[in-house]
């Protein structure tokens, strides 16, 4: 158990730069379609998810794996690893740099390890939590293997706030917004820009489990605050139920004190 720490984090940075590599010569390249949910696939994120599946089917054939492109049913399997192969589908197909390759690894339906991936950006994000089973665990937040943690500073008009399409009506709000806006089209890079401080807080109207299983652990990992906007908690995942539909939406921030004040903005998502 001492090795499976680092048996992990180098799985995932071996695995995903080797997709990295081939995604970047389809990046720009490759239509798309849409699927009944509305959101869209291509040939790439279907390749990356199979090779995702059989990685870890050969490295660590008792782990469950539920995905974006395959199974959306939590397993009943004390480790579990939840994949997006290219979250921020859009921007992949349109040639815009902000896409990333996401794995996170629950144990017991919670959590304990994230690893994202940006290729165009050559950028990875990755985190250990306290509660990962065994000793000597690196806990924290880490960006390209440096520590990262979520920014100390107020919200002023030199600072920004990350939203989603779906999360537009936050400028219809007769409260201010005390930040800049930014909208980056990847549920991922929103909440990691908080973990890394560049950004002080973000909003995802309608995130799957696949795109936050990773992010939840390293956004928490580099002291942010993550607020579920809906009355049940996202972890732990229960045996046997279909995640394929269900969103939860969320709002993260550098702090509480800034969560607190950006929370107002939020009302409508709440449920």
């Amino acid at each position: 158990m001492q090795d499976f720490p680092r048996q992990i984090f180098e799985f995932c940075q071996s695995l995903t730069a080797r997709l990295g590599e081939k995604l970047l010569l389809d990046y720009g390249h490759i239509a798309a379609t849409q699927k009944a949910d509305g959101s869209l696939v291509t040939a790439a994120d279907q390749w990356a998810d199979g090779e995702i599946r059989k990685s870890i089917a050969a490295t660590f054939p008792k782990h469950g794996i539920l995905s974006e492109e395959g199974e959306h049913t939590f397993p009943d399997r004390e480790w579990c690893w939840i994949i997006d192969p290219i979250d921020g589908t859009t921007n992949f197909t349109r040639g815009l740099p902000m896409w990333g390759i996401s794995l996170g690894l629950l144990h017991q339906g919670t959590p304990v390890f994230g690893y994202v991936y940006f290729p165009p950006l050559s950028q990875s994000f990755h985190g250990f939590s306290p509660e990962f089973p065994g000793d000597d665990i690196p806990v924290g937040a880490y960006l390209n293997n440096k520590p990262i943690s979520t920014s100390p500073d107020v919200p002023s008009s030199s600072h920004f706030l990350n939203i989603c399409a779906r999360s537009l009506p936050i400028l219809q709000n007769p409260l201010k917004v005390p930040c800049k806006i930014r909208m980056l089209g990847v549920t991922t890079y929103d909440f990691l820009a908080v973990a890394s401080g560049a950004a002080l807080a973000g909003v995802e109207a309608t995130p799957k489990v696949w795109d936050i299983a990773a992010v939840w652990l390293i956004l928490k990992a580099a002291g942010g605050v993550w607020v579920s906007l809906q009355i049940n908690p996202v972890f732990p995942l229960q045996i046997g139920k279909n995640y394929g539909s269900l969103s939860f939406p969320t709002l993260v921030a550098s702090s509480q004190a800034v969560a607190d004040q950006f929370l107002p903005l939020v009302d409508f998502l709440r449920n």
